[in-house]
C-alpha cells in the first residue's frame, strides 16, 4: 500500500511577500483618494505619470502570481500530465475572469433599450475601466503566458521582451491615445496584459532561481542585484521620450533627457503624451519593468528575513494565505467605512479610519483562517 502524498512545503518568503503585497494594497486603496495624502504623502497615491509606492503594489501581485503559477504548474504537470495541467490552468483563469466580472460592477447603466449611444458608452467604460482591473488583468495575463509557462527560461525571457515590444508598438499606433482618452483606461486597459506579462514572467524566472540556488544567502544577493539592474534599466528607458503617432506624425522621433526618479515625488509635471513615461494608467513598459525590479528587491528582503533570519509576521501569513478572500472583502469593508471619512479630512483622521478598516479586514480573514476556510480557484 502506497503512502499518501504529503502536501509540498510552503515557501515562507513567498507567503510573506504575498501577505505584504496584500497589506500594501489595502493601505493604498484606502488612503489614496484623500486630499491630505496627495498633498502630504503623495507616494501613497496613484499619479499616472511616474511610479509611486502605490504603483509598485500591482506589479508585485503579478510577480507573485507568476512565481506560484510556475511552481504549481510544474507540480501538476508531473502529477497528471501536460494536457490536464494546461486544461486546469485555462479553466482556473477563465473562472477568475468570471469572478472579476462579478466583483467589478459597471459604473454606468444602459437605461433605455433604444438608446444605442448609451449602450455603447456603457460597453466602452466596461471594457476600458470596469473589467480590466487587478483580477481581470491577472486572469488574461496568465492565459497569455500559458503557452510558455513550462518553457525554458530563455523562451520566457524572450516572450516577455516580445510582449513589451508589441505593447510599445501598439501604443505608438493607437493604444496610448485610446487608453488616455475618456473614459480613461485602468492599468493599461484591454491590452495591458502585454506589459503585465513582464512582472508575471519575472516571477516565473525568480521561481526557477529559487529552486536552483540552494544557498538562501546567495539567492538573496542574486535577487537583489537582478532587481536593482532591472529597475535601473527601466529608469534608463524612461529617460527616452517618444510621442504617440498622432503627435509624432510617424517620424519615430526619439529624444533623451533625464526623467524624474521613481518613488521620490517631485512637484514637477512629468512629460505626458510620452510612451516611455512610467504610467500605471497606460500600463507602460517602463512602469511594469520597474515594478518587476522592485518585486525582485522586495522578495530578496523577505528571503533574507524569513529564509535566512527565520522571521515571520502573522499578519502577512493571514493576508497572504487567503489573498482572494481579502481582495473581495476589502471592497465591501471600504465601501462601508469611507462614507464616514470626508475627502478633506485631516491626516490623523484618515490614518485612524484606515487603521480601523484594515483591522476589520484582518478580523474577517483571520476568522476564515481559524476555521480553515480559504477561497481559491
Amino acid at each position: 500500500m502506497s503512502e499518501p502524498r504529503s502536501a509540498p512545503p510552503r515557501l515562507a518568503s513567498l507567503d510573506q511577500f504575498r501577505g505584504y503585497t496584500v497589506l500594501g494594497m489595502l493601505l493604498v486603496n484606502f488612503v489614496g483618494s484623500f486630499a491630505v495624502i496627495k498633498a502630504d504623502v503623495p507616494v501613497l497615491a496613484h499619479h499616472h505619470t511616474y511610479c509611486s509606492y502605490a504603483d509598485t503594489i500591482m506589479p508585485q501581485f503579478l510577480f507573485a502570481v507568476g512565481f506560484a503559477f510556475r511552481l504549481t504548474f510544474a507540480r501538476r504537470r508531473d502529477a497528471v500530465g501536460p494536457r490536464a495541467a494546461y486544461g486546469h490552468a485555462a479553466r482556473r483563469n477563465l473562472a477568475l475572469l468570471l469572478v472579476a466580472f462579478a466583483v467589478y460592477s459597471v459604473g454606468s447603466r444602459w437605461e433605455k433599450w433604444d438608446d444605442l449611444a448609451q449602450r455603447d458608452a456603457v460597453l466602452l467604460r466596461w471594457a476600458k475601466q470596469d473589467l480590466f482591473q487587478t483580477l481581470g488583468h491577472i486572469a488574461v495575463t496568465s492565459l497569455w503566458v500559458l503557452p510558455v509557462i513550462a518553457a525554458r527560461p530563455r523562451v520566457r525571457f524572450g516572450f516577455a521582451v516580445l510582449s513589451g515590444a508589441l505593447h510599445v508598438g501598439l501604443s505608438y499606433w493607437f493604444n496610448y491615445r485610446w487608453a488616455n482618452t475618456p473614459p480613461n483606461g485602468v492599468d493599461g486597459g484591454p491590452l495591458g496584459f502585454l506589459t503585465w506579462a513582464v512582472p508575471l514572467l519575472a516571477g516565473t524566472l525568480a521561481c526557477d532561481l529559487y529552486q536552483a540556488v540552494a544557498s538562501r544567502g546567495r539567492l538573496c544577493g542574486l535577487l537583489l542585484l537582478t532587481g536593482l539592474a532591472v529597475g535601473a534599466l527601466a529608469y534608463g528607458l524612461s529617460c527616452l521620450h517618444l510621442a504617440p503617432s498622432d503627435l509624432d506624425e510617424w517620424r519615430f522621433h526619439v529624444t533623451a533627457s533625464a526623467a524624474a526618479p521613481p518613488l521620490v515625488y517631485v512637484d514637477v509635471k512629468p512629460p505626458t503624451n510620452d510612451l516611455f513615461t512610467m504610467s500605471q494608467r497606460s500600463g507602460s513598459l517602463t512602469y511594469t519593468l520597474f515594478g518587476a525590479g522592485v518585486s525582485l528587491v522586495v522578495l530578496a528582503l523577505f528571503v533574507l528575513a524569513c529564509d535566512v533570519g527565520g522571521l515571520r509576521w502573522g499578519v502577512f501569513d493571514t493576508f497572504g494565505s487567503n489573498a482572494l478572500a481579502v481582495y473581495i472583502a476589502h471592497g465591501l469593508v471600504f465601501d462601508a467605512a469611507k462614507p464616514f471619512v470626508p475627502r478633506d479630512a485631516p491626516l490623523w483622521y484618515v490614518a485612524a479610519a484606515c487603521g480601523l478598516a484594515l483591522g476589520l479586514c484582518y478580523l474577517f480573514v483571520r476568522h476564515l483562517e481559524k476555521h480553515r476556510l480559504f477561497l481559491k480557484l
